[in-house]
């Protein structure tokens, strides 16, 4: 079963309190979806490590109910 939008959101927020999250459902279909996520708290990590955040905050949910994820992360917005 795929996984809402908002449950996305939910998630990221719940592991990145200070994160501004946008999502997109790349195919309709709720199982592709691209993460915007911008946190202070990323400020000095590199990206592997800002993306490692964020699937902590998915609690191991890629691969499984979240099928597929394309993420951008920063710690600011440009």
């Amino acid at each position: 079963m795929p996984m809402h939008a908002d449950d996305i959101v939910r998630l990221i927020k719940e592991g990145i309190p200070d994160a501004e999250v946008e999502i997109q459902d790349l195919a309709g279909d709720g199982d592709h979806y691209a993460a915007t996520v911008i946190s202070a708290s990323f400020a000095g990590k590199s990206k592997i490590q800002q993306h490692q955040a964020v699937y902590g905050a998915l609690g191991g949910r890629m691969g499984g109910v979240l099928h597929a994820l394309k993420l951008t992360t920063m710690a600011q917005r440009p």
